[in-house]
């Protein structure tokens, strides 16, 4: 079977799928708890996709003039905090069904030599007590979760600015996936009287990103198998902003205050079948039939603070910043900028 849903955010996050696959799928063994123990192994890289998504909105406060435009190519890391490495499976609320070698296990963001631990799923199916044994997927080293994107900037009357991310969707017949991001800046320099008339500029901003991406599953066999999967993933993701430059002749510096927010969704849809041993001697495999075995969602929000600079060589804009908050970002990139 193909990987899933590790494959798919390998793909969101533009990262090859050479990376080691790790047979992610046996976690639908656990049935009613594989859905708190993907969630624990995913949770870094969904954080990290809202946050990235979030970040490179801006690299100056002042506005374009009326119908003035930009163009900018960048991309935002995320990084997962250590305390994100290893998850404690006694705080998951799992129930009596599954047991464990070890409390704690890898995340996806953890380094790769970290053991993960083994889980033994134990249910009735056809009236027969089964059991399924399964080792959580290692960790990948997935400690920074990159966001690239293209982005369209056009200058408004009333001092306002209009941006523009947009991705149609695309792709493969297994893959497709698309992205629409908003956002409108507000210049109010001359709200503060005589900083007007200095290199200081100030505003406003907010905007949103939603990302649609839609994975099919292929047709396999083994302990967990498939002939219509698909996964659905889904992100929508908020930032307002408080920001300010100085703009010089050739080095800008800028920065901003403000909050983020946003949700995942991830659905593995379909029907699964679930194979398993029976307790008693001699061991048989029994098969059961699973539909639309898993649903994720994660939601954060918090405040955070923006500094960066820009080096404006004419037309051509060469930017880089650091944001601090929960998974602290780095952005960086490249504009074209025309006022």
């Amino acid at each position: 079977m193909k990987k899933f849903p590790l494959l798919l955010l390998f793909i969101l996050t533009g990262l090859s799928n050479n990376v080691k696959a790790q047979n992610f799928e046996t976690i639908l063994l656990a049935k009613e708890d594989a859905s708190k123990l993907t969630q624990a192994y995913i949770n870094p890289t969904m954080k990290g996709l809202i946050y990235g998504s979030n970040s490179g909105w801006y690299h100056t406060a002042k506005v374009h003039k009326k119908f003035g435009f930009d163009i900018t190519i960048g991309a935002s890391g995320s990084f997962a905090p250590s305390k994100d490495d290893i998850f404690d499976l006694t705080k998951l609320g799992l129930s009596n069904n599954t047991t464990y070698s070890n409390n704690t296990s890898p995340s996806i963001s953890a380094e790769e030599n970290i053991p993960a631990t083994t889980v033994t799923f134990n249910s009735t199916v056809a009236g027969q007590n089964v059991s399924a044994n399964f080792t959580m997927p290692g960790g990948e080293s997935f400690d920074i979760t990159p966001s690239p994107m293209v982005q369209v900037g056009l200058g408004l009357p009333f001092k306002l600015e209009a941006m523009l991310r947009f991705v149609p969707k695309v792709g493969s017949n297994d893959v497709k996936a698309g992205l629409f991001g908003i956002g409108l800046k507000k210049e109010i320099t001359d709200w503060f009287g005589p900083i007007d008339k200095t290199p200081l500029h100030i505003s406003l901003l907010a905007a949103y990103t939603n990302m649609n991406v839609d994975y099919t599953i292929g047709t396999a066999s083994g302990q967990v198998s498939t002939n219509n999967g698909l996964t659905e993933f889904k992100l929508n993701s908020y930032t307002v902003q408080a920001i300010a430059s100085l703009n010089f002749p050739v080095v800008n510096i800028y920065g901003g205050l403000g909050y983020n927010g946003g949700n995942t969704k991830l659905n593995i849809l379909g029907d699964y079948t679930l194979t398993y041993q029976t307790n008693t001697a001699p061991s048989v495999p029994i098969q059961e039939t699973v539909t639309d075995p898993l649903s994720l969602s994660n939601s954060i929000g918090g405040f955070n603070a923006t500094l960066g600079t820009r080096l404006s060589l004419g037309f051509f804009k060469i930017f880089g910043s650091y944001t601090l908050q929960e998974q602290n970002t780095l952005n960086a990139g490249i504009a074209f900028s025309f006022r």
